[in-house]
């Protein structure tokens, strides 16, 4: 493509940075889990019902954005939830109590919900198919960035000022984004910077109108889709694992090598720079695919089967000797799943015309955040059972047993409600 604006790549900057901001903000309270266990007395299981508070907020916040931002548009919808999961944020500053942190934790799931819907519709309307997984892999990637800027920014300002001014400062940064937000984005129809040969080509290979005014659809009416459970079983099998991870990660490490999270981790940043790669060149592998002729669903089919593969040996963690052989596999693990991740997003733009994107994005985020409610039981049970016999790796161990397998279900289930992807007419 040639004498073409290429704003769209600007557009995914912006999506980069808020999903950067969504993780950083959701990724403090595990860094922070260590002094915020002596302040409020809590057990693991106290620690998970703080987590499921989260995730069950999240995953009813998808019932009000998904389907909210297909009707009022990406540009509102995402200042929304921007604002809203922000305000959250810092008032966790504000907090004496174990209920009034659940509480503001819930505040920040229902709006850090509308990231993905937001971000997944914007992808769809500024990208043809053939760059949409990788488009997708590099916004994705900034859960990965905010996850490595954690480990770094929190403990540095625990050490400085306390864990009321990490909640603070972390929570502020979503309102500066906003004002870019603001200034540099609109649809690419309405858009002064886009020229009409980058139009062109964003919408090369649909056949839908960009510009549709058509009436979004209803939720039940995709509830009656193959294609919608096909989405939704594959984030509600693999979106706990990253959960897991995501909030257990450095207490694993803390618990199992004595990793201080006082200090800023090195290994926590290769993990979360690791599956940074992942997301990318996840995403870049299926568009690969595709400009070689492959078709849509057998790029993202085979591209999946390889990331699920590559999950299954994190189980031997269990016989690791030291923490940077940990390390070596759980980062392989966290990053297949972003690469995994990058492409099971781009699948419901595959599979669904625009007007109903956020929607089945929303209907299987809010799935993969039943599972996220549902395996963090399991987590705090198993663990507070081995803390208690002695020995809190075994776990830890049986953990990781289920992690491997769950991307390998999660594809099959996909392969038997979608074979081979086919468009849903509506």
């Amino acid at each position: 493509m040639s004498n073409t604006s290429n704003y769209r790549w600007k557009i995914v900057v912006l999506l980069f940075f808020a999903t950067t901001i969504n993780y950083l903000d959701r990724q403090v309270i595990g860094l922070l889990k260590p002094t915020l266990e002596k302040e409020f007395n809590w057990s693991e299981s106290d620690y998970s019902n703080i987590i499921m508070a989260f995730t069950a907020a999240y995953a009813s916040g998808f019932l009000f954005f998904g389907g909210i931002i297909d009707r009022i548009g990406t540009k509102l919808g995402y200042t929304i939830s921007v604002v809203w999961w922000s305000l959250a944020a810092v008032l966790h500053a504000a907090v004496s109590s174990t209920f009034g942190l659940a509480s503001m934790r819930m505040l920040l799931g229902l709006g850090e919900s509308g990231n993905f819907p937001a971000a997944i519709k914007t992808v769809a309307e500024w990208f043809p198919k053939k760059e949409r997984a990788l488009a997708t892999g590099i916004f994705n990637s900034g859960a990965n960035i905010g996850a490595v800027v954690a480990p770094i920014m929190v403990p540095w300002i625990l050490g400085l000022y306390g864990w009321r001014e990490a909640f603070l400062i972390t929570g502020g940064i979503g309102f500066i984004w906003l004002i870019f937000w603001k200034l540099y984005y609109e649809t690419p129809t309405k858009h002064a910077k886009v020229s009409q040969e980058e139009l062109a080509y964003i919408n090369s290979d649909t056949d839908e109108n960009i510009a549709s005014n058509e009436e979004p659809v209803k939720w039940l009416q995709l509830f009656k889709i193959r294609q919608t459970w096909a989405f939704v079983f594959g984030k509600m099998l693999t979106d706990p694992i990253w959960w897991f991870f995501l909030y257990w990660l450095p207490s694993y490490f803390a618990e199992t090598f004595q990793l201080d999270l006082k200090k800023p981790s090195l290994e926590l940043i290769v993990v979360y720079t690791a599956t940074t790669l992942g997301s990318i060149g996840g995403g870049y592998l299926s568009g690969y695919f595709i400009k070689k002729g492959w078709t849509v669903f057998r790029a993202r089919k085979t591209a999946m089967f390889g990331f699920a593969l590559a999950v299954v040996p994190v189980f031997l963690a269990q016989y690791c000797t030291n923490i940077w052989q940990a390390v070596a596999l759980i980062a392989l693990a966290m990053a297949a799943h972003q690469a995994w991740s990058a492409n099971i997003f781009t699948t419901a733009s595959d599979m669904f015309p625009r007007k109903a994107i956020s929607s089945v994005v929303g209907i299987g985020s809010m799935a993969g955040s039943v599972g996220g409610i549902l395996f963090p039981i399991l987590v705090g049970k198993l663990l507070d059972t081995y803390k208690t016999a002695g020995d809190i790796t075994i776990g830890y161990n049986i953990i990781f047993m289920i992690c491997s397998m769950a991307y390998l279900l999660a594809w099959l289930a996909m392969h038997l409600f979608a074979p081979k992807m086919e468009k849903v007419k509506m």
